[in-house]
């Protein structure tokens, strides 16, 4: 077991990786601890440099000659052993995302799980988060959740994406870009019901923040001519769970394959009702045979 070494830095921050939350639109959302740290870390790290300095310059931090390294899926080889070399020495290394809290479909999970790996301090500042500010203003149940990410981008990955996303008794958020929500919301329609609850949550924070809450079938239809700019965050209620017959499950395996394999067909079908896989999997291969 390694130990890191103790003490702080010069800017009286203690060494190790400091995992710093920023805002994701409205600058004020900064924490004071956020301030500190960025303002005293020996080393600053972030996913887009450009966008950390810009956030600096408005409340005043100095850079002052410290060490600011960009580290992003694209750099990662190179980034990841200077940054682990500034931690093994002591030092105190602030890491920032683009926006909002770190290693939320961020870059920054390698370098906080190599942190760990050695064994040298990774502590967490938390702050603004798009997940939790959209589930806060959506209006659906927020006492359990699952955080999804951004769904494939491939229809085939897709598909069986959102089925495994149908039984699942907790409201969704995924993250998906501004081109695809139309086209995402028919398959999530189709895949979770069209009369499944959910909000489009875009811009959260910022100057043109605008929440459209409706069914999905509505909401599809509202984004399927649209052109929605900035960042998207979709929230999906909790489905409730089907009981079905043998002959609800014929149904549904038959509607199932109008549009997919019988394997996806069946997997779809035993996502929403629970049922066995491999039973609906032969069931459809009856029904093809007859």
């Amino acid at each position: 077991m390694s130990r890191a070494p103790m003490g702080g830095g010069a800017g009286g921050i203690p060494p190790g990786l400091h995992l710093v939350a920023v805002p994701i639109g409205a600058a004020r959302d900064i924490t004071l601890r956020a301030l500190d740290l960025l303002a005293g870390a020996d080393v600053l790290a972030a996913e887009d440099t450009r966008t950390l300095r810009h956030l600096m310059e408005i409340h005043g931090v100095a850079l002052n000659g410290r060490p600011l390294v960009a580290y992003h899926d694209h750099n990662e080889a190179e980034a990841l052993p200077r940054l682990m070399g500034f931690l093994r020495a002591g030092k105190s290394v602030a890491y920032a995302p683009e926006a909002g809290t770190p290693l939320v479909s961020d870059p920054g999970y390698g370098l906080a799980r190599a942190a760990a790996a050695e064994g040298l301090p990774v502590v967490a500042a938390p702050g603004a988060s798009a997940v939790l500010t959209a589930l806060a203003v959506s209006g659906l149940p927020s006492d359990r959740f699952l955080f999804a990410g951004f769904p494939p981008s491939g229809a085939g990955d897709r598909t069986r994406f959102i089925a495994e996303l149908a039984p699942l008794r907790a409201t969704l958020i995924l993250y998906e870009s501004p081109r695809r929500l139309g086209r995402l919301l028919v398959e999530l329609a189709a895949g979770l019901g069209p009369e499944r609850q959910a909000a489009v949550c875009r811009e959260l924070t910022k100057r043109f923040e605008e929440v459209t809450r409706g069914s999905l079938s509505e909401l599809a239809e509202i984004y399927a001519a649209a052109d929605p700019k900035g960042e998207i965050v979709l929230v999906i209620d909790r489905g409730a769970e089907i009981q079905a017959d043998e002959a609800t499950l014929e149904d549904m395996l038959r509607a199932a394959m109008t549009t997919l394999s019988v394997k996806d067909a069946a997997a779809e079908v035993a996502a929403k009702t629970g049922s066995s896989k491999r039973s609906l999997y032969q069931m459809a291969l009856n029904l093809t045979k007859s």
